[in-house]
């Protein structure tokens, strides 16, 4: 008898790609086969981001091209926790489930498509099904937030944090290295407050007892020969526990912070935690500690009630902090957040607009120098899209989609997941050029 198919959509973060790759493992476990369009399958999955209107919209978008398309969908994810929009948009789908509930998005596939049982098609590789490049993978580590940032609903969707025991994480990122994963990106909501619900237990691990706290599990991670990358590191201060383990290059010397802001009035208002008034001496610690760190960070200009004041206090400080790697928004209501209801004015569209350009155009100046100081060095490369002459990677400070890249020129074949050492040669704003060595 056929396997039956299905056609599978995920959007919005790599935390929801890991559930759909949860959710798309056990559906080959139990014999079902994935189509590449929705046409011909048997029904649709959509895993649906609900943070931000935009991505609302998004998810709603696919949702009525898979229902034109196929008929029949089963709708998951953020967005799903709170149906009423997904209803009144598209009511003839065939079932929403909120995130993580992968359970309830089994049953109604099987409600959908009942499963074929058969021997050859339930072989499942030890470490499931990745939607990633087979070179590199994500880790999560927990599930929801314990802040309630004003702007956010994460936790409203999500829920509080919920750590996964150290031993089951350290099992699962052993499968991925041995499976032939070479660098594996930590996830979660709040990565740095791993391990806080469960009183930092101890699990036992191999030949002793590891404590469920971020910086124990780092540094087990970086012991299995992969390269490990932070991400979603709020500044707490155990943190600064982390930097020796990347000064040691048991971690790479690269942590994700969404810093959002720096001005303590809006900083107040967005409900930031993790004492962000002292995070320019901290970098500058980390920076003694580690000079080969590299900061991401994101940042939301035009919050309501930000001053031009406000905003300048913003560009001074990234032109001090001097992050390596930045990304903004323009603030957008988000329906249910705490933020709408705060009494606090608006920024004008025109003006939200006139300081994202200038908060881009600072920073791109800033990274433009921290790259040209590449130049005439070594570094090592992870390589993700081979080519015959020039191949694309990344190096330690730059992760998959959202950083910059380098482009390596190689007299011998290079493949996906080889690391190798460049030489730089040249930049620009965001990447690196060089030769292989």
């Amino acid at each position: 008898m056929t396997a039956p198919k299905i056609s599978f959509v995920s959007l919005g973060c790599p935390k929801a790609l890991v559930d759909s790759e949860r959710i798309i493992t056990q559906l080959r476990a139990e014999g079902y086969e994935l189509s590449k369009s929705h046409d011909g399958a048997d029904a649709v999955i959509v895993n649906t981001c609900g943070f931000l209107d935009s991505a609302k919209a998004e998810s709603l978008d696919a949702i009525g091209k898979a229902l034109k398309e196929n008929g029949k969908v089963i709708v998951t994810g953020c967005m799903g926790a709170e149906p009423g929009e997904i209803l009144a948009a598209h009511p003839q789908v065939a079932a929403i489930t909120g995130p993580q509930a992968y359970e309830s998005v089994m049953n109604a596939v099987h409600q959908a498509v009942p499963p074929v049982r058969n021997s050859f098609l339930d072989l499942v590789p030890d470490h499931g099904i990745k939607l990633t490049p087979k070179h590199y993978a994500y880790l999560k580590i927990s599930e929801g937030c314990n802040n309630r940032c004003t702007f956010c609903i994460i936790p409203k969707l999500r829920g509080d944090l919920v750590s996964r025991p150290v031993d089951e994480v350290l099992r699962e990122g052993e499968k991925l290295i041995k499976a032939g994963v070479k660098e594996v990106l930590v996830i979660s909501q709040d990565t740095s407050a791993y391990g806080l619900d469960l009183a930092y237990a101890e699990r036992p691990w191999q030949d002793r007892t590891i404590r469920t706290k971020f910086v124990d599990l780092a540094r087990e991670l970086g012991s299995l020969g992969a390269w490990v990358r932070l991400h979603y590191v709020y500044p707490y201060p155990h943190v600064d526990d982390v930097i020796p383990l990347m000064a040691e290059g048991l971690v790479l010397p690269y942590l994700d912070i969404p810093f959002q802001h720096a001005s303590p009035k809006v900083l107040k208002a967005m409900k930031r935690p993790g004492n962000q008034e002292k995070t320019l001496d901290r970098i500058r610690a980390w920076r003694d500690v580690c000079p080969d760190l590299a900061i991401r960070s994101t940042f939301i200009v035009g919050f309501p009630g930000e001053t031009d004041e406000d905003f300048e206090l913003l560009l001074d400080w990234i032109k001090e902090a001097k992050l390596e790697r930045v990304g903004a928004f323009q603030y957008e209501p988000v329906k249910g957040a705490v933020s709408n209801d705060l009494g606090l004015p608006q920024v004008p569209a025109d003006v939200k607009q006139h300081r994202y350009d200038r908060f881009m155009a600072t920073q791109q100046a800033i990274s433009a120098a921290k790259l040209k100081s590449k130049v005439g060095k070594r570094i090592k490369v992870i390589i993700d899209e081979p080519g015959p002459t020039v191949s694309k990677g990344r190096s330690q400070w730059d992760a998959p989609e959202i950083d910059g890249a380098v482009h390596v020129g190689s007299r011998r074949p290079l493949r996906a997941g080889d690391i190798v050492t460049v030489k730089v040669e040249r930049a620009d704003a965001y990447d690196l050029f060089g030769m292989a060595v």
